[in-house]
């Protein structure tokens, strides 16, 4: 855990994985992020495998560097308790629909009340300007209508989902960067802010960005779809005994392809090496990829082109991560052993901060409410009232 943002405190009221991500970066560089969940906790805590009902291993891997406080803010009390953490934090981030959070007391009109400096981030399905703005949203749903899965069509054109929770970790890395730009508004000014974030807008803008291609011009000139990218050739090549990536970008590395192949006709051809007319042959090089890959082994190939400095890479499975020698290097996977967890190992945090600030251990992500009494205690609660609260369900105690 890093120091950047030592001394700001986050109140976390998201769930799943697109909050959850984002605030876990937050504390990464160290904010005091609050998690604040039902009483059931953050349905995410379920996904099993996992040793214990309220800390299955996906849940371990969204939520490290993180305190937790679970509050029924259908309760007065409840939200009582929230209003009396937004007084004293920086940032409130939340994933749920807008008339949600009006329920449960947790729209910024009302918490701006209470602390006019708040940094308030919210990120729905849908931008609150539209017709579906009370609509839920789940990856699936924002994989599905924002064209990624029709973009990941398998060969016979049926739209297949990507095997990753990739909207909500997209547009988590949104959240993560609002959050932030709000808090050096905050710092400048004294001023809080309104930043909403909304799931289907945010993915459709990451897809598109490459792939409104022609129709960026007015008018049109072309088809949608980078090609590059919509190039059928464009995959993983079969070598000799198993399958590489090879990409040759630029007119250099092109050039140094073809004339480790013996292609000096085509290391030297107009199409090659301008970059313009590259660019409309794309899918012509990519068949010439294909076609020439499986004269070598993968090994010859990848040691060849890493002389070259051509960019290649082989092709790991999920399993060959952990072994992969620059991943080692780098010390993602740390091991762990604990009295409620038992053995176990986490991700790293990916982030190298090169300075002299002081950097302390992560911390694993919390039990369900683990630290409710701190937290009460910090807000002014004193131990009988915690214990009310306990015993009138309003929160549930350490």
């Amino acid at each position: 855990m890093h120091s950047l943002l030592k001394g700001l405190r986050v109140v976390d009221l998201s769930t799943i994985v697109l909050g959850p991500y984002a605030t876990q970066f937050l504390g990464d560089f160290g904010a005091d992020v609050i998690k604040v969940e039902a009483q059931g906790g953050d349905v995410f805590r379920a996904v099993r495998p996992g040793r214990t009902e309220d800390l299955g291993a996906g849940f371990l891997n969204f939520n490290r560097n993180k305190r937790s406080l679970a509050v029924d803010l259908k309760q007065p009390q409840g939200r009582e308790i929230l209003h009396k953490l937004v007084a004293q934090a920086d940032v409130l981030v939340h994933n749920m629909r807008g008339k949600s959070a009006q329920d449960l007391g947790a729209d910024f009109a009302t918490l701006k009340m209470i602390n006019p400096k708040l940094v308030y981030c919210a990120a729905p399905g849908f931008a609150s300007v539209g017709p579906d703005a009370q609509s839920p949203a789940y990856d699936d749903i924002i994989q599905a209508r924002s064209g990624l899965a029709a973009l990941n069509a398998d060969a016979d054109g049926a739209p297949q989902f990507v095997r990753t929770i990739a909207c909500d970790k997209v547009v988590g890395l949104h959240l993560a960067l609002a959050v932030v730009s709000g808090v050096v508004q905050q710092q400048r000014t004294g001023e809080g802010c309104n930043i909403e974030v909304p799931m289907l807008e945010s993915m459709a803008a990451f897809v598109m960005a490459e792939h409104l291609a022609g129709h960026t011009l007015q008018p049109v000139e072309g088809e949608l779809g980078y090609d590059r990218l919509m190039s059928k050739h464009r995959k993983p090549y079969k070598t000799q005994n198993g399958y590489i990536a090879i990409m040759p970008y630029n007119s250099k590395h092109w050039q140094r392809f073809f004339t480790l192949v013996g292609r000096e006709d085509l290391a030297e051809a107009a199409w090659v090496t301008d970059s313009v007319q590259r660019s409309q042959h794309i899918d012509e090089l990519y068949k010439l990829l294909a076609d020439i890959a499986p004269s070598r082994s993968s090994e010859e190939w990848l040691a060849r082109l890493a002389e070259l400095d051509i960019p290649c890479s082989p092709i790991n499975n999920l399993g060959d991560l952990a072994q992969d020698p620059q991943l080692q290097a780098s010390n993602w996977l740390q091991a762990h052993k604990d009295d409620v967890r038992g053995e176990y190992q986490s991700l790293k945090s990916p982030f190298l901060v090169h300075s002299d600030l002081a950097a302390e251990d992560d911390v694993p992500a919390p039990q369900l409410s683990e630290h409710c009494n701190a937290i009460l205690s910090e807000l002014g609660y004193a131990q009988e009232q915690i214990q009310s609260l306990v015993q009138s369900k309003v929160v549930v105690g350490s």
